[in-house]
Order: structure tokens, then sequence, then C-alpha cells
């Protein structure tokens, strides 16, 4: 630690869920504090998204549901700061709370998993009419539009938990982020790794988010501290060209910059219409996420999108 940051009288206390995925990636964050010299602590939470495995997310709303339990006792002064996945995080930061910083991100792409006696190793050799579940709608649309002779069903829980419902023969193959499966050292189950342009990701998948409050005078200058500017880079221009969309956690919208280039898509639940598109990124990674959204906005995205928030499924002219 610097010595122009000034050093806590006492061990940060971290909140975090209590998922293994989310206390792995609070770990990793507890890890980069002591090595600047900083002490801390985890208190962890069991969220409405974490308690609600009956229903889909989308039967439960579109914001808060794995953060609103963390960031009250944050703002509340229980906590000092939390650790996110920045995916699950609203583009704008809630009143008196900021992201001051984010790890160098995992792999942001998603990941096939496949149940055992399934010898498929891509996507496309997965069995005509196969059960695949998912519990995004992202993932869902790119499914439908990818594979429509298979069956897309809800999955819920935490990593091992799906995992534990593939092995059982709930579903034959199922989708989740490449980020978490390796955290929790099991890459060795992603067969194959799925990514852009042909499909993409959440905004800011693969991000680990570390929130303050805004005005913490001794916690947000060592968080800060942590950030990996490449990675946050990369992260603005996508999480800019979600909302530039108005779109959040629970629409078929996915962002990926590759380092060079922003890749953007949107789609309707079933597949279909689906637009993508790209930009150069430049020095301007707010500007490069609002062009883009611009440019899918004027190609119908906001038809599509009318028709999600109001049920229907909308036409978009070729």
């Amino acid at each position: 630690m610097t010595a122009s940051l000034p050093l806590p009288d006492r061990p940060l206390r971290i909140g975090t869920r209590s998922s293994a995925l989310a206390l792995a990636q609070a770990e990793q964050v507890r890890a980069a504090l002591a090595a600047r010299g900083v002490a801390s602590e985890l208190t962890t939470y069991t969220t409405i998204g974490d308690r609600r495995l009956d229903v889909a997310l989308t039967a439960i709303g579109s914001k808060g549901l794995f953060t609103e339990e963390l960031e009250r006792d944050l703002r509340s002064g229980a906590t000092d700061l939390c650790v996110h996945s920045l995916k699950d995080l609203p583009t704008e930061d809630p009143e008196g709370l900021v992201v001051a910083a984010q790890l160098e991100r995992e792999d942001p792409r998603d990941a096939l998993v496949v149940r055992p006696g399934i010898a498929a190793r891509t996507l496309a050799e997965i069995p005509h009419g196969a059960v695949i579940g998912t519990s995004s709608l992202r993932r869902r649309a790119q499914l439908r539009a990818a594979r429509p002779d298979c069956t897309v069903v809800e999955l819920r829980g935490n990593v091992g938990t799906r995992l534990a419902k593939l092995d059982r023969s709930d579903c034959d193959a199922a989708i989740l982020a490449a980020a978490g499966l390796r955290r929790l050292g099991l890459g060795e189950r992603i067969v194959a790794y799925l990514g852009a342009p042909t499909w993409l990701s959440a905004a800011g998948q693969g991000a680990i988010a570390i929130q303050c409050r805004m005005h913490d005078p001794v916690v947000r200058p060592i968080i800060a501290a942590l950030d990996h500017a490449p990675t946050t880079r990369a992260t603005t221009a996508e999480r800019m060209f979600l909302a530039a969309l108005e779109g959040g956690c629970q629409v078929p919208i996915g962002a990926w910059h590759d380092g060079r280039v922003l890749h953007g898509l949107v789609a309707a639940v079933e597949g279909a219409p689906l637009l993508r598109g790209e930009i150069e990124v430049g020095d301007d990674p707010v500007a490069a996420g609002r062009a883009l959204a611009a440019r899918l906005r004027s190609e119908g995205a906001d038809a599509i999108l009318a028709g999600i928030r109001g049920g229907a499924a909308p036409a978009v002219a070729p």
C-alpha cells in the first residue's frame, strides 16, 4: 500500500453472497487487499435470487436479485465493501454507492457442458432434439437461433447445483459462464467455449466488481488501487451498450469487447428476429457502446425489446 493511502484501523468487512462461486470471488479480493497490507473479513448473505430457486428469474423481477441485501448493509455501514459478479449489477450505480474497481477479468465466454454419455464436443454436435438447460434469456434466444430443434429448459441454482442436475440427466447439456467454472476449478467440465462473433456473453461477464460507498474517504482509494484498467475499459463499452438499449440482466442482449472491437446482439426470446453488430472501440468506450446501440436501434432493436417487454413477438424489416 502506498504511503499516500491511509490504512484502516480494523479489518475491512467484505459483503458477499454465500455460494461457492461468490466466496471464491470474495477470496480473490481479500487476497488482493492482503497483498497491499489491508486485512479484511467476509460477511455472507443469501439473496432473494439465491432463495427463490422454484421460479424463473424473470418472474421475480429484474433488479437487485443478487445484490439488494448486500447493498443495504453497505449503505448503512454494516460492511465496508461488496464483491459482485459485474454482470449481476444494474448499469447505473445505486444511490450513494459506486463500483470503485474491477479485478482482472476471467474468460468472458459462455461454456457448453454436457451430461455423461453425450459425446458432443461442439454445440452443433449436440444430438437432435436434445434438452439444454439455462436460466438466461440471452442464452435461450441464442440457443433457439442456433439449434431450433432442441428443447430449452429452465436450469436454476448455483454452479454445483446445475452440474448435479445435468449429471442426473435432468437435461442433456447446459450453458454456463466459463469464468464461474474456471474459478471453481471445474474447467475440465467445459467441452466447448462459445464466443464472438457467433455467440455473445452478458455485458461484463467474467469481471469481479468491488463496490463501496461513494464518499468513503478511506475505503474508496484503497479499492480503487485494485482496479485492472483494461478490464474496466472493456466492460464500460459493453455496459454502455446495454444501458443505451435500456436493457438489464433478464433481456436477451449480448456484448463483448474483444480488445479492439465491441460486438453486440439483441434478440427476441424465441431466437428470431436477431440483430448483430460490431464497432471499433477506439479511445472512448462510452461513445462506442452508445454508437453500437444506436446502430442496432436503427435496424429494429427497439421493436424487438418492446415486444419482449410487452410479451409480443415483433417483426423486424429486413
